[in-house]
């Protein structure tokens, strides 16, 4: 039997092969393998080891080495389908081995049985909770002296209790998210047998677990009943709070897809599968099932040979031209077999996700969420194709195709499933998302002699064949696929895995703290043990005569009992409620983020969304901030701007890249800008007027045009003459053709052509042809139909070559109408260009690498664009060589890959494309505020350096002043890497020491903006190295900028970890796809962008954002202030403890420290709770010192959180002495006061007693508390006034109230009898004036004498110098001036009123800096750090000032040179404006290999063109395997 093709990933019908949609990340050649690792720790051995199975169609033999080799790497799974178990799958009793995991998941975290004790033992993970469960334990017993145990119990109860309806609240949403998911709809096959799961037996423990969910749920819905309906559906912040990932460790909110509005029951069968797509209303549960069709229906995707009307979005398709050739038919087997005669008992009915068992026949339809990892078998497409939307998996929005094996392609019905006769042996899960390995093994059975031995065949299955849990089936109407993976062990499941757990520095340094009051608690008790066991033992003293004997029957036993008694008595001083009043002050700094409209993003409907609460005093100490570049800086919404073609530049185009050049060259881009504009709405409506002169194109929307460029369309014309016109022709009809470009169309008169694209760049190149005539209307069976000016043309797509990161292009294999097969590839310039025919097109070359450069100097991403006419036979053997490779199952990529690109060689050059990424809005002034804060941004892309660069000038991260350092080492010579840092590092006088390194740790002063680094990621690897990462970070710490380029996803965490780790700073990083989760997770901050990229960089981050212009007020502002703000309420709370405790510690001596209380039990339970509570948490919540338009003025004021000033152990201290002086003026003022007499009431009773003494030093200690919080506050308005008054009068309030009653036994009547003293009025006040005036005396002395930033900026509010900001909107503030000091007290210096530097100029909005537009012009100088021997340092040789006289493959055309025009006779503004700029500012860093010039580009040879096409696969290695690119990157 023939070798039978394995199509992978094909989208276009027989024989189309294609290789599959690229998603590995490879960094060198020589990596190949590496994100095995990854998955690693997850399945040993999953993917790197695993053997997998020969081509389809192979016979039994073949299939028995692959199950050897299939036991060698581990226990698989096999899957049987009608067919029993055989009795190698079943135990010695006759039970099956294998039981698979339910399809149900759980990511919460309690159920209504565990909370309870779950959460208690979560909650005592807390070491203060133990600590004061110890505390309640020891006053149980009356021993140790404490008088209520039940009082001293309630903090802890009311922390636990709070803190358990938090969890709940958290736990339920998570809940509600799990059974909305696993009670989704899927439409299940069931009355047949799945002999996998039939034995399957429910255990007792479910059983009960299961009753007690519907006990509960039966009690939740009776309450809601009885609370009467209630308003559907929740508000735009309910949902928002549902995704905030909470502070404890859980999985991430990757496992959850995006559900529809359908809930999960049962209702009738559906007997017959190929049926339409159910509308939205007809999918929901409660009508009717639809009806079955017997026919194939027709589909959006594929177009059949009756005519359609065009107008209802169908088409008839051309019939092929004579001379093109049918495709060969193949025979690939069927699944079904024609002995099996169907019961006809099964049907399709709607289910929960949570009854999908392994085994089972499931049917999708278009819209749809996938529940399980399901094998496709056959789709509402001819040619077996689906299209995936993975955003929930890997964060990308472009759609994938997946195909049905060829085998199941058949199974179309219910009674088709039940007529099929196979197995499925899979791998093992495992968390590898792009690898799959399996095969299908069945015995084909001839239908024509049923009595005849079947034959084994066998199909191998891949990733390409799998429809993954949590991806969303598109543009297919149906799909049929069997279940092999649920529940748990779905990839998705496999990689939710653990969100990393972040905790905020302050909360990691507060440990210490803590610790610290545990050690002077220890000392108190230590000292009062060893003071009452003497004082019991020594006799001779009152004791012998009042105490009536002690527990102690000896002084160390009462000492032993006396300091577990003083833990008691000074427990306070370890404080539990501080826990809790952060909790509460995070969570409420969390609800004011999400509530700031300013960081509202209405495009999306989105607002910062704060999804991890308890880091926010992070975000004031950010120093590094790691950005992706696109989508996070630019938009990630491709537009076409220009082209060149056989030597000629079109297009029209003022890009952000091109107004930074002209502002370094003081050019006035406003001015210029305004002019360009202009211009090029001038060219728009003339070419929009010429094309339909031309060609009335149907499919042309105006708004949709981008590629302005009139000329271009004159051209097509033929006004330049036939040649010019046929190039035209040819490349626009190559961006039609050369694709996998996804065809929707919306009914209309024409109908509404848009594209769904593997690209934003491919879309784009499908559009602009389009555009300007070449439109793709669709495909065929095996072609694609293209409207060419109005022609309707059908070209037969026989192989689609698919781009990925290794290739870096992609090709199409056409045969065209008149029988000629042609190639057309699209890729890098250096691909291309490697692979031109040698010695052919050297000035079309040269002109084509010029404009090319001029391209990418405006940030425009370039593309290079080939052709190849093929012979038959050269064709039909290398097609014979791809059929092997595409069939195999062991090393198919590779395979694939050789094979590929033999073909792709000796091609012919055609033009260059280029797009832009524009940058969005606010994203240079962003970068420019903080810069001005001190924040170092580094730039992780995975683009090319040259574009990296351009778009780093464009948003300032680099400037002309800067040395730009381009870090590049060979791949093959690594050994260089050590020698070129030590290079670099010498000229900053480094050596990279462990000296130098610590000195780095130390410095948080921002580099001068002298060089800028950038390095691609084959060195990054190198330099990665243990032992050259140090030097590494050394010279990049004094870079102002650095930039990484071409970089994995796993090479961007290792940079974050570096630096994070080596220099003791705290991170951020922000992107918006899932190529930047890893360093998301990395960072101490995690930020993600809603973007178009999908949202698994939202799902993982600590934050959202809408753009990534909010991440400076979320920094600048929020985050500085949580810092600032929490900072001062520790140190204030860890005070007024010391305040407390330690007047209680000094009335211990007066009593041989017999720890008896000098206050009343309930001063001591509500100090904490009520008396001292509000003033302090109202300043972690509403403290201000500057309001946020003058933290975004002055952005300066954000370096003292770099510096880490705001929090410091000097600070802790400070405070800690302030409290045990307070605490000694509270105590023996008072004592002072009765030392020398004693003190009646009017009714002649003494108020000399211990509790009534007690009223005056916890009064007095109270309002010095409370009057201190306030002395330290920054911004007094009424609710802070109103706060602190209030706490003061609620001690009064409450000894009147609770004195009034005799509850209080010795404590009753205290409130009139000491509140009557006039010496108790007198000696509150002095106490007070006493203990605060050291501290308002220091606070004085500093802010006249050695004021901070902040004490100036805010004299200067005062003074109204900052009035101009009343009327300003914060989202138009000034672009912030560039910062030229280099320390957070700068601003304290003395100020120079002459040249203006100090801030009052600030204030006044005057710059210290110069702008770049008034920077002086001159070029930069550049260090390169190449080693290739084939790079020229200094100039790179390109003439810009004239152009040669083109060719392609026809004679010598016109000379192109002009002294006046240096473009064409004809106008092109964009073109000239751009080379002028390009003249006037050249880098020498472009001359390297790290920038794909012109002069670059025409340095070398077509490497991979120097052999004709060798007839075998062992011949296809050409002389130099490796791509030129290698050498670039």
């Amino acid at each position: 039997m023939a070798i039978q093709p394995y199509q992978e990933d094909s989208e276009v019908s027989n024989p189309t092969k294609r290789i599959r949609w690229a998603t590995r990340r490879v960094g060198t050649q020589k990596g190949r393998r590496k994100r095995q690792n990854i998955f690693d720790r997850h399945h040993k051995g999953a993917g790197s080891v695993e053997k997998r199975r020969e081509s389809a169609g192979t016979d039994l033999e073949a299939a028995e080495e692959d199950d050897e080799s299939e036991e060698q790497q581990g226990p698989g799974r096999r899957i049987f389908f009608n067919r029993p178990l055989p009795q190698d799958a079943r135990d010695d009793q006759g039970h099956p081995l294998t039981y698979f995991v339910r399809n149900k998941i759980r990511t919460a975290k309690y159920t209504p049985i565990s909370f309870v004790p779950k959460n208690l033992w979560f909650q005592f993970h807390n070491i203060a909770n133990v600590y004061f469960l110890f505390i309640i334990i020891l006053s149980i017993f009356s021993i140790f002296g404490a008088s209520n145990p039940g009082l001293s119990a309630v903090p802890l109860i009311v922390i636990l209790f709070v803190t358990a309806v938090k969890d709940a609240i958290e736990d339920w949403r998570r809940t509600v998210l799990d059974n909305e998911l696993n009670n989704e709809a899927i439409h299940r096959l069931v009355d047949w047998n799945n002999v996998n799961t039939a034995e399957d037996n429910i255990s007792l423990w479910r059983r009960f677990k299961k009753a007690n969910s519907r006990g509960i749920a039966l009690v939740w819905r009776l309450w809601k009943g009885r609370r009467g309906p209630k308003s559907k559906g929740k508000s735009y912040a309910e949902r928002a709070m549902d995704e905030a990932r909470p502070s404890i460790e859980t999985r991430r909110e990757s496992v959850f897809s995006q559900h529809s509005h359908r809930h999960g029951g049962r209702e009738e069968g559906i007997q017959m599968t190929p049926v339409p797509s159910p509308a939205l209303d007809q999918t929901q549960f409660g009508n009717e099932p639809l009806e079955a069709v017997e026919e194939r229906p027709a589909t959006s995707m594929s177009y059949e040979e009756s005519g359609v009307d065009e107008i209802n979005g169908h088409l008839t398709v051309p019939t092929a031209k004579a001379g093109a050739s049918a495709p060969i038919k193949r025979f690939y087997g069927s699944l079904i077999d024609p002995t099996i005669t169907p019961p006809g008992r099964a049907r399709f009915t709607k289910d929960y996700w949570k009854s999908v068992q392994v085994g089972d026949f499931v049917r999708l339809y278009n819209e749809e969420q996938v529940p399980a990892d399901i094998v496709v078998l056959s789709t509402s497409d001819p040619d077996g194709a689906c299209y995936v939307e993975t955003k929930n998996l890997d964060g990308e929005t472009n759609l994938k195709v997946r195909q049905a094996l060829h085998s199941g392609r058949q199974v179309r019905h219910a009674r088709d499933c039940e007529r099929t006769n196979f197995m499925i042996e899979s791998e093992p899960p495992h968390a590898n998302l792009y690898s799959y390995s399996g095969v299908a093994r069945w015995q084909q059975r001839d239908p024509h002699n049923l009595d005849a031995p079947g034959t084994d065949m066998a199909e191998p299955i891949s990733i390409n064949n799998l429809l993954l849990r949590g991806c969303s089936i598109r543009n297919t109407e149906w799909v049929l696929g069997v279940v092999v993976f649920t529940g748990e062990e779905t990839k998705i499941m496999l990689n939710s895995g653990i969100t990393p757990s972040k905790r905020a520095k302050i909360s990691r340094d507060l440990n210490w703290n803590v610790i610290y009051n545990f050690v002077v608690l220890f000392v108190m008790c230590l000292v009062s043990a060893v003071v009452s066991g003497h004082a019991w033992g020594s006799g001779n003293n009152s004791l012998a005569f009042f105490d009536f004997g002690g527990y102690g029957s000896t002084p160390g036993i009462n000492g032993f009992i006396t300091f577990w008694a003083a833990v008691i008595l000074f427990q306070n001083l370890v404080p539990i409620s501080l826990y809790i009043t952060l909790e509460i002050i995070r969570t409420a700094q969390a609800f004011f983020i999400y509530s700031d409209t300013y960081m509202y993003y209405a495009k999306l409907d989105y607002p910062c969304t704060p999804k991890s609460w308890n880091i926010s005093d992070d975000l004031g100490q950010i120093e590094y901030i790691f950005s992706d570049k696109t989508g996070t800086l630019t938009q990630n919404v491709m537009e076409f701007k220009k082209a060149t073609i056989n030597g000629v530049p079109y297009g029209e185009a003022y890009t952000e890249a091109q107004a930074g050049m002209q502002k370094r060259q003081g050019i006035d881009v406003e001015v210029e800008g305004a002019r360009a504009r202009k211009q090029i709405a001038e060219d728009r409506i003339r070419m929009l007027e010429n094309i339909r002169k031309i060609h009335s194109n149907p499919y042309l929307r105006d708004e949709d045009l981008t590629f302005v460029a009139p000329d271009f369309i004159s051209d097509l014309a033929g006004e330049a003459g036939k040649e010019q016109k046929l190039a035209n022709e040819q490349f626009m009809l190559a961006l039609a053709l050369c694709h996998t470009v996804i065809t929707e169309r919306t009914p209309g008169d024409p109908p509404k052509i848009e594209f769904k694209a593997q690209s934003p760049d491919e879309a784009a190149l499908v559009a602009t042809a389009r555009d300007c005539g070449f439109t793709v209307l669709g495909r065929t069976n095996d072609g694609i139909i293209v409207n060419v000016m109005g022609e309707e043309r059908e070209y037969t797509v026989l192989n689609t070559l698919e781009f990925n990161s290794s290739r870096k292009r992609m090709s199409a294999i056409i045969r065209m109408p008149d029988g000629k097969i042609m190639l057309f590839c699209k890729g890098a310039d250096s691909i291309i260009y490697s692979r031109l025919r040698r010695g052919e097109q050297p000035e079309l070359r040269r002109a084509t690498a010029e404009h090319l450069e001029l391209f990418a100097r405006e940030g425009l991403r370039t593309l290079c664009i080939a052709q190849r006419e093929l012979a038959e036979e050269e064709y039909q053997l290398w097609n014979k060589e791809h059929d092997i490779a595409a069939s195999s199952v062991q090393d198919r990529d590779e395979k694939l890959e050789k094979i590929s690109d033999a073909i792709e060689r000796e091609l012919t050059l055609l033009g260059g494309t280029a797009i832009e990424d524009r940058l969005q809005d606010g994203v240079p002034d962003a970068i420019a505020l903080l810069a001005s804060a001190g924040i170092k941004l580094w730039v992780l892309t995975g683009d090319k350096v040259e574009t990296a660069i351009n778009i780093g000038f464009s948003c300032n991260l680099l400037s002309t002043e800067m040395d730009l350092i381009v870090f590049k080492v060979d791949e093959d010579k690594p050994e260089r890497a050590g020698a070129e840092l030590d290079r670099l590092l010498a000229t900053f006088n480094k050596t990279g020491s462990d000296e130098e390194l610590k000195a780095a740790k130390k410095n948080h002063e921002p580099p001068a903006p002298t060089h800028a680094l950038v390095i691609d990621g084959d060195s990054l690897k190198h330099v990665l190295d243990d032992a050259l990462r140090q030097k590494f970070l050394l010279l990049c710490k004094e870079c102002k900028s650095v930039l990484c380029c071409r970089v994995s996803p796993s090479q961007k965490a290792a940079v974050v970890q570096m630096v994070k780790n080596g220099l003791d700073v705290i991170t951020l990083s922000i992107g918006d796809g899932a190529n930047d989760v890893a360093m998301i997770q990395e960072a101490h901050v995690g930020v993600g962008i809603a973007g178009e990229e999908g949202r698994q960089a939202v799902m993982s981050s600590d934050y959202a954002i809408g753009q990534f212009r909010f991440l400076t007020r979320l920094v600048l502002v929020h985050g500085r202030w949580s810092y600032r703000r929490l900072a001062e309420t520790i140190a204030n709370f860890f005070y007024k403890n010391i305040v407390w405790t330690f007047a209680l510690f000094w009335y211990q001596i007066y009593n041989n420290f017999d720890c008896s209380y000098l206050f009343d039990y309930t001063y001591i339970l509500l100090y904490n709770l009520a008396f001292t509570s509000l003033p302090v948490i109202l300043m972690g919540i509403l403290d201000q010192d500057v309001d946020d338009k003058v933290s975004l003025a002055v952005p300066q004021l954000y370096r003292r959180g770099i510096e880490r000033k705001e929090w410091t152990q000097i600070k802790f201290w400070t405070y800690m002495v302030d409290g045990l002086y307070q605490s000694l003026i509270c105590f023996f003022m008072t004592y002072l006061v009765f030392s020398p007499a004693t003190f009646a009431s009017e009714s002649g009773q003494n108020v000399n007693d211990g509790k009534r003494m007690g009223v005056y030093v916890a009064n007095a200690a109270i309002v010095v508390v409370n009057v201190y919080i306030l002395l330290n506050t920054y911004r007094w308005d009424w609710l802070m006034v109103l706060i602190t008054a209030i706490s003061i009068l609620l001690i009064w309030f409450w000894t009147g109230v609770y004195t009034a009653f005799t509850a209080g036994f010795t404590f009753y009547e205290a409130a009139p009898q000491v509140y009557a003293q006039l010496s108790f009025w007198a000696l509150t006040l002095l106490t007070i004036v006493i203990c605060l005036l050291p501290r308002f005396a220091a606070k004085a002395f500093q802010k006249i004498y050695y004021p901070r930033d902040v004490d100036i900026i805010r004299e200067q509010i005062r003074q109204g110098k900052f009035d101009y900001l009343k009327n300003v909107d914060v989202e138009t503030l000034p672009p912030p001036l560039k910062a030229t000091s280099t320390s957070s007290s700068d601003l304290s210096k003395p100020i120079n009123r002459a040249n203006g530097n100090g801030p009052n100029d600030i204030a006044n909005g005057s710059a210290h800096g110069r702008y770049d537009d008034s920077r002086p012009i001159y070029p930069p100088s550049v260090t390169t750090t190449h080693n290739n021997p084939r790079s020229h340092d200094g100039s790179d040789g390109t003439d810009c000032t004239q152009r040669p006289s083109l060719d392609l493959q026809r004679p010598r055309r016109l000379s192109l040179e002009r002294p006046a025009r240096v473009s064409l006779d004809r106008p092109r503004p964009s073109f000239d404006r751009m080379r002028q700029s390009a003249e006037r500012v050249r880098p020498s860093f472009e001359a390297s290999n790290d920038f794909t010039s012109a002069a670059m580009l025409t340095r070398f040879e077509s490497s991979h063109s120097q052999n004709p096409i060798p007839p075998t696969v062992t011949g296809m290695e050409s002389k130099r395997r490796q791509d030129i690119s290698d050498d670039l990157r």
